[in-house]
């Protein structure tokens, strides 16, 4: 099982100062460490259960393409984009200019968004549940179109592009992460366009149960579903109980999980990371 570090708050100690800083380096400690993902949010203001507005937040593609020059093996994305945030094909462009910089090592997260909060307090539209899902299916469509080096016209009921040129091409395949765990709507996108599913760890059960809904999609457009990489993310700290973590990590493996995504605690998030992947990694791997 492979690791993902996700960074998500930029609040530690004497952040005025040492953001970009520790940023940096946990973005490096895990490259060379063996992390095979480094993800951040794609938010503008910070959830509430981590301070809120009034707390440091990056924008995603700008760190991410900050961090593609002090990284050389890590994948990078966000976990996950929010659909609302850019206009589809604007979307793919940064992409596939992330995937440019990084030398093929973008990967494209996508939600339908949550945090509508943030998008009034920004002036971003954000429509009600149903017509977020019918862009997020619209937006997938014109990316992976994109990506792939298509440039007919795309016409749905929201997202239109005359004219989707998209020079350079990306280095290679990017992967395409569709997060989530919604039953009717999410898991059939993930059976239609995506490449990966990012499944909340909310134990090996009910990621079964998940996986399972997944298949029956998948068996309704006709897809193999192990050609879908599945993938968890956690809140769990490894390091409070390693033995514990790895016996979890175990019975998520039997499952065909074969990446854990988690996000560093306490106040030190260089050090958490060099640890975790110096002393749990190896371990995770042998599953």
């Amino acid at each position: 099982m492979d690791l993902g570090i996700h960074y998500v708050s930029y609040g530690h100690p004497r952040w005025e100062t040492r953001l970009v800083e520790r940023l940096t380096e946990t973005a490096r400690v895990a490259d060379e460490g063996g992390a095979a993902w480094f993800t951040v949010m794609d938010h503008f203001f910070q959830m509430e259960a981590l301070g809120g507005r009034d707390a440091p937040m990056l924008e995603g593609l700008t760190a991410l393409g900050h961090l593609s020059a002090v990284t050389s093996r890590v994948r990078l994305g966000l976990l996950v984009g929010g659909v609302v945030h850019r206009p589809p094909a604007v979307l793919a462009k940064a992409v596939t200019t992330l995937d440019v910089l990084s030398g093929g090592r973008a990967l494209l997260g996508l939600g339908a968004s949550w945090y509508d909060a943030e998008a009034r307090a920004l002036g971003i539209d954000f429509p009600p549940r149903g017509e977020r899902y019918e862009r997020l299916e619209e937006t997938l469509q014109l990316c992976r179109r994109m990506l792939a080096g298509e440039r007919s016209s795309y016409a749905g009921r929201h997202v239109v592009a005359e004219d989707p040129v998209n020079v350079p091409p990306p280095r290679g395949s990017v992967p395409v992460v569709v997060g989530g765990s919604g039953e009717r709507r999410t898991l059939r996108l993930v059976a239609e366009y995506a490449d990966a599913c990012n499944l909340y760890a909310e134990g090996p059960e009910r990621v079964r149960h998940k996986l399972d809904v997944l298949r029956e999609h998948c068996d309704g457009v006709g897809r193999d579903p192990a050609g879908i990489r599945r993938t968890i993310i956690g809140h769990m700290d490894p390091l409070a109980d390693p033995a514990g973590f790895l016996t979890e990590m175990s019975a998520y493996a039997e499952l065909g999980i074969s990446l854990v995504v988690l996000s560093p605690q306490g106040d030190d998030p260089v050090a958490w990371t060099q640890r975790v992947c110096a002393e749990v990694l190896p371990e995770l791997q042998r599953l």
